[in-house]
C-alpha cells in the first residue's frame, strides 16, 4: 500500500489545475506553468479543492507509479505557487563566480574559466562579498530542472575530502579524511 500516493493534495488559492485527455496535467500559478504526463493506468481527480491520485490494482508497478506521480504533482503545485531556491557555495582560495544575464562564469582553479549557460526558466544570481564564500543562487518554479542545473554546476569541481575545496550546497557537510600522518 502506497502511503505517499494515498495522501491527498490541497490546492492553494491562485493555482489552476487542468486534466486533459490522456492524463496530461497542466498546473498554472503566479510563478509559471508546468505540464506533466501521468501514467495511463492511474486516475487523477479533483473534488472540492483537493486532488487525489488512485491506482487500479496492487501490482508492484502500479504501487510505484502511484507514489511517484503524486509526488511529482505536489512538487508542481508547490513550484508554481511558492517556487524553489538552491544556494551553492564555492570553497577554495581564489575561486570566483560572476554572471552576465544567464551566462555563468566560474573560476575554479583550472587554467581556464568555465562558462555555463543557464536555461531561461532558472534565474541565476551571484554574490561575491569580501570575507564570505562566493555564492550562486538559483531560483525556479521547476524542481526537477533546478536540481539538475545545480548538480551540473557542482560537478565542475566536487568537494574533495582532504581540504574540502569545491562547490557545495549551502549547509552541506563534507566527510573529511585525515591525510598523511608524520612518522
Amino acid at each position: 500500500m502506497s502511503r505517499i500516493g494515498n495522501v491527498t493534495i490541497s490546492i492553494p488559492a491562485g493555482v489552476e489545475i487542468s486534466i486533459s485527455k490522456g492524463n496530461l496535467i497542466t498546473v498554472k500559478g503566479s510563478k509559471g506553468e508546468l505540464v506533466q504526463q501521468v501514467d495511463q493506468d492511474l486516475s487523477v481527480s479533483i473534488e472540492d479543492g483537493v486532488l487525489s491520485v488512485s491506482r487500479p490494482t496492487d501490482q508492484i508497478r502500479h504501487r510505484a507509479m502511484h507514489g511517484l506521480y503524486r509526488s511529482l504533482i505536489n512538487n508542481m503545485i508547490i513550484g508554481v505557487n511558492e517556487g524553489y531556491k538552491k544556494v551553492l557555495e564555492l570553497w577554495g582560495v581564489g575561486y570566483r563566480v560572476a554572471n552576465k544575464g544567464q551566462l555563468l562564469e566560474l573560476g575554479l582553479g583550472y587554467s581556464h574559466p568555465i562558462y555555463f549557460s543557464v536555461p531561461d526558466e532558472v534565474k541565476v544570481e551571484t554574490e561575491m562579498v569580501k570575507g564570505q564564500k562566493p555564492t550562486i543562487i538559483l531560483t525556479s518554479h521547476d524542481k526537477q530542472l533546478i536540481g539538475q542545473i545545480a548538480a551540473k554546476i557542482r560537478a565542475f569541481r566536487k568537494p574533495e575530502p582532504y581540504k574540502g575545496k569545491g562547490i557545495r550546497f549551502k549547509g552541506e557537510e563534507i566527510r573529511r579524511k585525515q591525510g598523511k600522518t608524520a612518522g
